[in-house]
This record gives structure tokens, sequence and C-alpha cells, in this order.
């Protein structure tokens, strides 16, 4: 399968999951999840030092991994060079089950375990726009493609790993879930996450830092959406429209909490 149809495979069918777990627990209308967009699109002008902590250290690892990217690359062996992704569905299988068999859980009557499908769920979607978002702007070639791991800006869609990216995001929001089996439910979503990681690294689909910076761009989401309060507490922001001598005036307005 071609490298931009596999992306468009996942980032359809992870709507299409956002889309039955949202109408199963019925909590948004169309207006919550474009509040949700909006919020999780500006979160960056309301970050504290913990989270810019977090964003310089995830850049930090990111640079790391792409020292050894050709080190990993060669050691699950040489690869044919043919953009095909055989694995495209099946590397995503163990995240997908877990949160399928959430759902199934709440659409079955336990109404706290279909708000956490609906979170995994979102979370996904999320991290799937923004990994969608950086594969256009940094083109980078995949491994199957070339042997050279600084091949950026070409017509490569490798950076960063959508199925490392989706999966840690909802392993996210049902590992951090307030329980107490948190422990147990860490070590099953992250350990399933991080199966995901390993098999797109083991099929010659990504590079090591691909996956890295996957993942930290799904454990933020699934951060997030997890701590948000599930959207019920937009951050407060508006346009307004002024006359000015002279001219018009336009302001934007944005509560940062």
């Amino acid at each position: 399968m071609p490298a931009s149809l596999t992306v468009l495979t996942i980032r359809s069918w992870f709507f299409a999951l956002f889309i039955l777990g949202a109408a199963g627990a019925g909590a948004k209308d169309a207006g919550d999840y474009v509040g949700d967009a909006k919020d999780y699109v500006l979160a960056p002008l309301h970050w504290d030092q913990t989270d810019w902590a977090w964003f310089a250290g995830s850049i930090a690892t990111v640079a790391v991994a792409h020292h050894f990217d050709n080190s990993v690359r060669d050691h699950f062996g040489p690869q044919p060079f043919d953009s095909r992704d055989p694995h495209n569905l099946r590397d995503i299988v163990p995240v997908a089950a877990l949160g399928g068999a959430v759902l199934v859980q709440g659409l079955l009557g336990d109404k706290p375990a279909l708000n956490l499908s609906f979170g995994m769920m979102e979370a996904a979607v999320l991290a799937g726009g923004t990994t969608f978002a950086l594969k256009f702007a940094t083109g980078r070639q995949r491994p199957n493609e070339t042997l050279n791991s600084n091949q950026w800006f070409k017509s490569g869609d490798g950076f960063p790993s959508m199925h490392t990216s989706v999966a840690f995001a909802a392993a996210t929001v049902f590992a951090e879930r307030d329980a107490d089996n948190i422990i147990a439910r860490r070590i099953v979503a992250y350990g399933l996450a991080t199966g995901t990681a390993y098999l797109r690294l083991k099929d010659n689909q990504h590079w090591l830092s691909d996956t890295v910076a996957g993942a930290a761009i799904g454990i933020s989401t699934g951060m997030y959406v997890s701590h948000r309060g599930h959207g019920l507490n937009h951050t407060a922001s508006n346009w307004s429209i002024a006359p000015i001598g002279g001219g018009v005036g336009i302001a934007y307005t944005h509560e940062l909490r």
C-alpha cells in the first residue's frame, strides 16, 4: 500500500471509531468537539514550566533517538525498498483491541467505561491530526524508501509514526484513569503501545526517532484529554471588532489557565 494511502487509511479508521464511541456516549454535541479541538490547538499558549520542560525533553529525546536511527534499522536486517506497508492494520491491533473491549463494556451498560472509551478515541483522533500535520510539514522518507535517515522535506510521510502516536494516545487515557489498579493498567496499556512501536521498527516502516516522536505526541495528547475534564471546562476566548480612529480594530482575547 502506498505511504500516502496508509496515512489516510489509519486516519479514516480512527475517525470511524471516534464517531462510534461518541454516538454511544451521547455526552457531546458537535460544538463540544470543536471546542475540544480548539483548546487542544491553543494549549501551548498556556503551558506552564512543567509543560515546556516536557516539550524540551521530548525534543532532546527525539534528537538522541535520531542518532541511533541507522543502527536500529541495521539491527533488524536488510529490508526491501518497496514503500509497501503490508502490516498496516495488524500493527495497530493491540491497542485497538483494548479500546474495543472498553467500548463493548460501555455499550453493555457500564457508563464509566463508555466515557473512557470516548476519551481514548478522542485522544487518538487529536494525536492523529497532529501527526498528519507534522508528516506533511517534514516530508521525511521512511527506512523502506531510503538508507539515509536525513531525507527530510522530500516526498515521504515517515515522521512521526501515526501508529505509535494514536496507540500511545489511547493507551495513556486508559492507563491514567483514576483507579485502584492503576499500576496494572499502565503495564498493560503502555506495554501494548510499545508493542506497536516495536512492530513499526521491525517491519521497517519507521526510523527509531519516528516512533519516539509519535510516542511523545501520543502521551502528551492522552494526558491532555485525561486532565482537561473531558471538555466540560473550555478555555474562554473570543474575537471582537471595534471602530478605532480612522479604521477598525480586531481584538482576540484568550484566558490563560
